[in-house]
């Protein structure tokens, strides 16, 4: 079983180094001390598990674990942390287990069976969107990942299976429906379109383009987007309250 220790804390990784070492089937292939190292290691190195402190600077272990849920094949996740309060949102995130610090070895041994039954009888499921909004989006890149801020996402635009990401920095596609992400970003995004969500405060004004279709002028956009009929009025009320 390949292993990656994600935890802030050195010593906390030492602690478990050390306990996965006396077992003769676990390789632990890298350590991260915090979400995104973990999640850049995930994307590079396959594991099939993730021992995942919650607390932890930039992208926790919960959110860390969001993304994770998304990756091809999913590795299993464990959670290690010095607080019971986090269980019910470890399990939301569809953790294995949930370890409290100072990690006990049988403890750890059970939790290594249960992730052998997950890898067993693997089934592969995506983000159910429940919880806590992310702060970022994670864009597969042959064998590693690109995190995008939300806050510098300027419009999605969803062709075919993908979405592609229009952000501060270009464009990177991502494999998660529109639909989810309205329903997960909606406070920040609205729907211009059936394919197009535009962060709102994007939108600078609309306008008739001469064929009569109405087009949403956007702050940072090279090119003005095109508003279907049916969301036009609602975008109207929209932007009165921005």
């Amino acid at each position: 079983m390949r292993v990656i220790i994600a935890d802030d804390e050195p010593l906390a990784r030492e602690r478990l180094r050390g306990l996965l070492a006396d077992m003769s089937d676990i390789e632990v292939v890298a350590e991260a001390a915090d979400g995104q190292q973990a999640l850049h290691a995930c994307a590079e190195l396959n594991p099939d598990l993730v021992l995942l402190d919650i607390a932890m600077p930039g992208i926790d272990g919960l959110e860390a674990a969001r993304h994770l849920a998304a990756f091809e094949p999913r590795p299993a996740v464990v959670f290690c942390t010095a607080y019971d309060a986090h269980a019910l949102s470890a399990f939301e995130a569809e953790a294995i287990d949930y370890l409290v610090k100072p990690v006990r070895p049988e403890r750890l041994a059970a939790a290594l069976q249960r992730v052998r039954t997950f890898a067993a009888g693997r089934q592969q499921s995506v983000p159910s969107g429940e919880g806590r909004r992310r702060s970022h989006l994670c864009a597969r890149l042959r064998g590693s990942l690109r995190l995008i801020p939300i806050e510098d996402v300027r419009y999605l635009q969803a062709e075919e299976k993908y979405v592609v990401v229009h952000h501060a920095r270009g464009e990177d596609l991502i494999e998660e429906s529109l639909k989810s992400l309205e329903e997960e970003f909606g406070e920040r995004f609205v729907r211009i379109h059936r394919n197009c969500l535009v962060a709102r405060h994007e939108i600078t004004e609309l306008r008739r383009a001469p064929d009569g279709h109405t087009q949403a002028v956007l702050r940072h956009g090279r090119q003005p987007l095109e508003v279907s009929r049916r969301c036009v009025a609602q975008l109207r009320e929209t932007l009165k309250h921005l």
